[in-house]
């Protein structure tokens, strides 16, 4: 079982039924936008119940020139939370390389833990950017012999191309956040390509040895006497190939019930 993130009161994504959050960060011209939110809002004081959770980013710029390529993302959350992959099938790497969604689905099915869409641009010498987008499948994984995730990212416009991101898991021992989710972006069309959009939602619940259990859980652990309020979520850390960094502090709420 593996510790992971939400807050004094976990909170991650607005989906579904649940309005979506939304922030914009910027650093000199260069812009993220972000957005996260949990589904259900309303969740025990005490105990963790299962969750679903939606993470996404947007780059752009300010005066509409092409942004650097995203290079890293760590998102550090909350230690109030759970992730649990016990008695759930992992996923490899290989098993996914240069397939489609639906060749990766037939690998992996057992092991899948999310889903989203993605988004980017090309730039061709001497054309305009081609935009891109595709489906995003995430899978629960093993990540360098630790707990991790492999986003698979298929498009088939303007060409198909398929690649794996893995996501490694690690935790600290001190302060506010206890988990951090790390990935670093491979170039994509030969340094031509360049994320755009990320969106993925998160969220399994299965069977295991006759009991139910959920990816993902969370409590809202708010001060007695209190039916909720704000807490710091998560801090989100874009890195680019410019030098560039764009933090992203998310703050949510969640309710008793």
């Amino acid at each position: 079982m593996l510790r992971l993130a939400a807050v004094t009161v976990f909170a991650f994504t607005a989906l579904a039924a649940v309005a979506a959050h939304g922030e914009v960060f910027q650093h000199e011209s260069l812009r993220v936008s972000v957005n996260a939110s949990i589904a259900p809002r309303a969740l025990p004081r005490q105990r963790p119940a299962p969750v679903t959770v939606q993470l996404g980013g947007k780059i752009s710029t300010a005066d509409g020139t092409r942004p650097p390529a995203l290079q890293e993302l760590s998102i550090e959350m909350n230690r109030a939370g759970l992730l649990s992959s016990r008695g759930l099938s992992v996923c490899s790497a290989p098993k996914l390389q240069q397939t489609t969604t639906t060749a990766a689905l037939a690998a992996c099915r057992e092991a899948l833990v999310g889903h989203g869409s993605f988004g980017a641009s090309v730039d061709f010498p001497g054309a305009p950017a081609i935009p891109a987008e595709g489906k995003v499948l995430v899978f629960n994984a093993r990540v360098d012999g630790r707990p991790g995730m492999l986003l698979h990212l298929y498009g088939s416009r303007p060409v198909r191309a398929a690649f794996v991101l893995p996501f490694a898991i690690s935790h600290r021992s001190r302060g506010r956040f206890g988990s951090v989710l790390s990935a670093r972006i491979p170039n994509l069309a030969s340094g031509l390509g360049y994320i755009t959009r990320l969106q993925i939602q998160i969220g399994r619940r299965y069977s295991y040895r006759g009991g139910r259990r959920s990816f993902l859980s969370a409590s809202c652990a708010a001060p007695a006497g209190f039916t909720g309020g704000p807490f710091e979520l998560a801090k989100m850390t874009f890195s680019f190939d410019d030098g560039r960094q764009v933090v992203a502090p998310l703050e949510r709420n969640c309710r008793v019930r």
